[in-house]
């Protein structure tokens, strides 16, 4: 069961910021409809009369769903180009037994030639494309045993060479889709963040002071939740949970899997990580990598799995709280378990 031994003074206050966060928003708000349309951002052109501090939160959600795109895609380009040199090897591997079997006919060739003239036989034996020519059954039948085996030999070495050098065109093709991919999302990421700083800037400074303070993007009101006594299902989760909450306070980067900065997923990977576990990179495959259990049944080590697209994933700690990677600007800190709409709960 999800342990709730009591309610932090940490959990407490971050429950009650709500009613804090929608009076600064307020004088946020009020703050910037006083200001002209002209100031706001291309994306937002009603920014300046709306709520511009709770348009920063849904851009920054909006932010994360572009970077686990684009953690998705670069994890299937690194697994592309990691596919793509081993065909190349292969290939090269290949060629060289070409080019040895080539040699070994090449012998047979000047002997026969010293002996009197190359059979044609043989001579289709060196070409650049012998297969062609093993259709004719009749070329075949005048070589002997041990040269129509080499000559198969050389066919089959030919032909699975022309495969892999196939294979490997196609997968450079996907390689260079999953290139144009992630710098679209990495450019989406990049727009939503500046228009979000731009908001972020408009803000008079009392305003300012106010959302960094309810938002906690200041470093401040990061108690350490009592988990005293609260311990892990498994060695494995145990280490995953050490790991997590030794990086609290390390910055929230944006495709970033640590050590010194991490996105959600890649605190959640380098945690288990440090534990011997090899999670996916987004948070979408995390949800996947385990056990689906109920919240209810949340031990410290399970990973949470936020909204509905499994965009955010933080790790359970204990006491109702989580460990994660908030979103940008902000730190790696606890938070209530119920912070937002939780999906699911995976145990790895």
């Amino acid at each position: 069961m999800v342990s709730h031994r009591r309610t932090s003074q940490r959990g407490q206050t971050t429950l009650a910021s709500v009613t804090v966060l929608s009076a600064a928003l307020a004088t946020a708000a009020a703050a910037l409809s006083a200001q002209p349309a002209s100031a706001d951002p291309v994306e937002h052109p009603s920014a300046g009369r709306q709520d511009a501090a709770a348009q920063v939160g849904k851009l920054y959600e909006e932010a994360e769903r572009a970077t686990e795109k684009y953690d998705e895609a670069s994890a299937h380009t690194a697994q592309l180009r990691g596919e793509v040199s081993a065909l190349q090897d292969r290939a090269a591997r290949t060629l060289e037994q070409v080019n040895g079997m080539r040699s070994r006919l090449g012998a047979l060739a000047a002997a026969q030639y010293r002996s009197g003239g190359i059979d044609p036989a043989v001579r289709l034996m060196l070409s650049e494309r012998p297969e062609s020519y093993l259709e004719k059954a009749s070329a075949l039948d005048r070589l002997s045993g041990t040269q129509a085996r080499e000559l198969h030999r050389l066919q089959a070495a030919t032909r699975q060479l022309d495969q892999q050098r196939r294979e490997a065109a196609r997968k450079l093709a996907q390689l260079e889709a999953g290139r144009v991919e992630v710098a679209k999302h990495k450019k989406d990421v990049q727009r939503k963040l500046a228009t979000a700083r731009r908001l972020l800037n408009a803000l008079p400074a009392p305003a300012r002071a106010a959302y960094d303070r309810v938002t906690r993007s200041d470093g401040r009101d990061e108690q350490v939740p009592d988990l005293t006594g609260i311990e892990a299902g498994t060695d494995r989760a145990a280490a995953a949970v050490a790991a997590v909450r030794a990086a609290i306070g390390s910055p929230y980067a944006w495709g970033s899997t640590g050590p010194s900065s991490f996105d959600c997923s890649g605190l959640t990977q380098w945690a288990y990580g440090k534990a011997g576990v090899s999670l996916p990179r987004t948070s979408q495959a995390q949800r996947g990598a385990g056990t689906r259990i109920p919240l209810s049944e949340a031990r410290p080590g399970d990973l949470v799995i936020y909204r509905s697209d499994a965009s955010h994933v933080g790790m359970y700690v204990g006491n109702g709280q989580v460990v994660h990677a908030p979103y940008p600007g902000a730190r790696v800190r606890y938070d209530p378990v119920g912070m937002m709409p939780v999906s699911s709960v995976t145990r790895p």
